[in-house]
């Protein structure tokens, strides 16, 4: 079998998905945009071939690469990257080079915007905030005035947080509308809520092989456009009525042969016209693997290795290894932030829950916006547990918390 991994070394963890497809006998092929001295020794020896590029933006360069990979290997059997910002390429790939097992560029339409999106969802069966789409100032002030103050206004086809913008009053509209970046952006009524995912891997028929899910305490575009601080934990999914929505969602977007990370809102309180309280709202579907250090925080809360599933879901068409995955432990992120002096140090926070940590680390500037520039990941046998350990490690020097309460030193 041969599978080109674009990017391999970047995410840095990513590396990762390629050695778990070596280790199974797959010519694993690299496209990177890294000299091949500068991806790192555990990436080389996961991959294989690897080609560099100049820029993966340069779609003649990279064609060719793969063309070269061809010809030594010969017929490609999957493209892959496991990352948003390069899923067009991925599925521009397929078409030229007749891979079937993925979408190709007729189906990026519906899987990239967000307009496109909501169709999706309603298939489904799940509503989605009220939307509209950004081409006339009459328009959007007709829809706000529909749905009320605040807004929220992104690109209908972008990549995380960037570039969204909370709009709460016509000043504010005024300033986004005659700023905005030169691209077709969305409008969406603002939902009191937090995110909750659906994460998992699905065969060739769309069967989901595993799943997991992840609460966001805080949502990304809080973490961009605050503090920066982070706080996300793993749920049992299969517990919650939102494993019965998200395998919905898996086969009204056709997810096949894919890692999948679907967001969803949950209402904190009633919004009329929307919903009540308790009920769960499509919000985006990403075709790829969750970002950030998610992969790890499943793995620590299932016991399992997700990089492995999703290598044997390639290679078998089935999940092998842990087909008795069981949730286990929540597993918390909570990210650091550097504008912020806090009470105890890295070193008070590691004799108080060394027990309890699995991971820490800095996340890399690129990324750390919506992680947090230092971060703690910790199992805990409750969420009592999971909130006192955030409720340590985020308390500020001036003895606020990290959510404007009081410091709690229990």
């Amino acid at each position: 079998m041969n599978v080109i991994f674009l990017s391999p070394q970047f995410p840095p963890h990513f590396y990762l998905f390629c050695d778990r497809l070596k280790r199974l006998g797959v010519n694993v092929l690299g496209i990177g945009d890294a000299p091949y001295e500068a991806i790192g020794e555990a990436c080389r020896c996961a991959l294989t071939d690897y080609h560099a590029v100049r820029s993966l933006e340069d779609y003649d360069e990279v064609l060719r690469a793969a063309a070269l990979f061809v010809y030594k290997y010969g017929k490609i059997d999957y493209i892959d990257s496991q990352n948003e910002y390069w899923l067009e390429l991925e599925a521009r790939l397929r078409t030229d080079f007749d891979v079937r097992t993925g979408f190709r560029t007729e189906d990026m339409e519906a899987i990239k915007r967000k307009s496109r999106m909501k169709e999706g969802y309603a298939r489904a069966g799940v509503k989605a905030a009220r939307s509209h789409l950004v081409t006339d100032r009459e328009g959007c002030l007709a829809f706000i005035r529909e749905v009320g103050y605040p807004v929220v206004a992104k690109p209908d086809s972008g990549v995380g947080a960037s570039n969204t913008y909370k709009l709460c009053d016509e000043a504010e509209f005024d300033r986004f509308y005659s700023t905005r970046p030169d691209v077709l952006f969305i409008m969406e009524e603002f939902v009191p809520g937090h995110i909750e995912t659906f994460d998992g891997i699905t065969d060739a028929e769309g069967r989901v092989l595993f799943c997991a899910g992840q609460v966001m305490v805080r949502t990304p575009m809080d973490m961009l456009h605050g503090t920066g601080e982070n706080v996300s934990y793993t749920q049992d999914v299969r517990a919650t009525d939102l494993y019965d929505i998200g395998c919905r969602v898996v086969r009204a977007f056709g997810t096949r042969n894919r890692f999948f990370h679907f967001e969803f809102f949950r209402l904190d309180e009633d919004k009329p016209g929307l919903g009540r309280r308790g009920e769960v709202l499509g919000l985006e579907v990403n075709m790829r693997a969750p970002g950030g250090y998610i992969p790890d925080k499943i793995d620590y809360a299932y016991d399992v290795d997700v990089y492995q599933i999703w290598a044997e879901s390639l290679v078998y068409g089935e999940n092998r290894s842990f087909r008795d995955s069981a949730f286990r432990y929540y597993v918390t992120h909570v990210g650091r932030s550097a504008q912020i002096s806090y009470m105890h140090s890295a070193q008070e926070i590691r004799d108080r829950y060394g027990e309890w940590i699995v991971l820490e680390k800095e996340p890399p500037r690129s990324i750390s916006g919506t992680m947090g520039s230092h971060v703690f990941m910790l199992r805990a046998a409750s969420v009592e547990q999971l909130n006192a350990q955030a409720e340590f490690i985020l308390m500020h020097a001036d003895g606020q918390s990290w959510n404007g309460r009081e410091a709690d030193e229990k």
